[in-house]
């Protein structure tokens, strides 16, 4: 599935020889994430296709004359394409030309030397593990090292991220983006750090049928035992008071097993809950919770006068949904390197065909974006197992056979249109960033 990159913005500098060039502000899941010209990336295009040849997207051609502000704006509108539409193939991301120059581009921009240094990753109990890394290294390699010192069997990678936290002095946390594999930590950190972040390991699936996959190994059960704990110290797992109270007492006895079990029984189990936001509807200016998990969106929504109503979303009937970027971002040498403070993130749910768009105004636009295809993807997998026939080929590189995997948008359509699933609508917009509105 296509990556939340955007080009929203893009500056004339004057060159070594007198003349000027435009340099490219790329942001990813609403943070800046370097800063290129429009002959890096076209470099970086051509030794894409030395490996890969005609399989990938078109790149805008070269201009040898003076470029008009509107063939300056489609230029930037291409490139913006072009770099969603490439990194939505796999076998691409997980390449050594794809990730030596995004690492290069990423350093380059915030000035960042290539050297040793600790890094501090948080795991779900509030501890702190110190990894000793080069800041050159990208998260998967970071998630590596971690995986190492925890005893996490390599095969199990897939099933935990690197995400950008905040935590606050009442407990409360807030789960800003996760890190892609080709990011570097050190990096987002510094690009992020208006939001006070920190780097947390957390499981990062939302189908809790999936804990099974992970009892065998004891890291991973101790991962899930600390991530379960958190959850509902936080409140984003809701049990009942009769469950509190056994849940209390098995964590009392230490027992692990037990506790897992009995989580997966509790309501939101498993669900990850952005901070509290608001929606237009049942009208505008509603409070609004959501919790995303299970193959559902689950909204509580404040109404005016006080009270609650709880909505639930199926996956199965999101027809799309877009983010969009209310305001205008005009440089990014300043202190702005974030697009996540005018943020929504719409969708249209397919049971009423005339029912306007549920739109949410929160600053985690994108990773609630990450979610929803995070849901579809894990869904798409488990029909994928149950019929063998309409099996989607997954690419085996770097990936065991027990990790989870991403479909592409294509194959996502292909899937429904074979397995004469619900019609899916072919005008689905992938969390692709619009400015201004729709």
């Amino acid at each position: 599935m296509k990556m939340h990159f955007c080009i929203p913005v893009s500056q004339q500098r004057p060159d070594a020889l007198g003349g000027r060039y435009v340099l490219y502000s790329v942001f990813l899941d609403g943070f800046l994430f370097c800063k290129v010209r429009y002959s890096q990336l076209h470099r970086w295009n051509e030794q894409l296709r030395r490996v890969f040849g005609n399989c990938l997207p078109p790149f805008p051609t070269k201009h040898y004359l003076a470029m008009t502000a509107s063939m300056a704006e489609e230029r930037r509108d291409r490139l913006e394409r072009y770099l969603q539409t490439v990194t939505a193939d796999p076998r691409v991301t997980r390449s050594d030309v794809f990730t030596e120059f995004l690492t290069l581009v990423q350093m380059h921009t915030l000035n960042i030397p290539t050297k040793k240094t600790s890094l501090a990753v948080f795991l779900p109990d509030g501890r702190r593990i110190d990894v000793e890394v080069l800041t050159s290294d990208t998260a998967e390699r970071v998630l590596e090292v971690v995986a190492h010192k925890l005893g996490l069997y390599p095969e199990l990678l897939g099933y935990f991220g690197l995400f950008l936290i905040r935590c606050f002095p009442e407990g409360k946390l807030s789960v800003v983006k996760k890190l892609a594999d080709f990011e570097l930590p050190c990096a987002s950190l510094q690009t992020s750090e208006v939001e006070d972040c920190k780097i947390g390991l957390r499981k990062w699936y939302l189908d809790p049928a999936l804990d099974s996959m992970l009892m065998d190994c004891r890291a991973a059960g101790d991962l899930l035992y600390m991530q379960a704990v958190q959850d509902i110290e936080i409140e984003w797992v809701k049990p009942t008071q009769a469950q509190r109270e056994e849940l209390k007492a098995l964590q009392e006895k230490e027992n692990q097993t037990k506790f897992l079990e009995l989580s997966q029984e509790v309501r939101h189990y498993g669900y990850i809950q952005l901070d509290p936001c608001t929606c237009n509807h049942p009208e505008p200016g509603c409070g609004v919770v959501l919790s995303i998990g299970n193959n559902e969106i689950s909204c509580c929504v404040t109404l005016p006068d006080g009270q609650t109503q709880d909505i639930a979303f199926q996956m199965s009937g999101v027809k799309c949904w877009q983010v969009t970027f209310l305001g205008t971002l005009l440089d990014t040498d300043g202190p702005q390197r974030t697009l996540n403070q005018n943020l929504e993130l719409r969708f249209q749910y397919s049971e009423d065909s005339q029912q306007p768009w549920f739109v949410v105004y929160t600053k985690q636009a994108f990773f609630l974006s990450s979610c929803l295809k995070k849901m579809i993807s894990e869904k798409m997998s488990k029909l994928a197992e149950e019929n063998p026939e309409m099996q989607i080929e997954v690419p085996e590189q770097g990936r065991s056979k027990k990790q989870p995997f991403q479909l592409s948008q294509k194959d996502y359509f292909n899937f429904l249109r074979k397995s004469k699933m619900k019609k899916a609508e072919d005008e689905c917009v992938w969390g692709t960033l619009t400015e201004g509105g729709l």
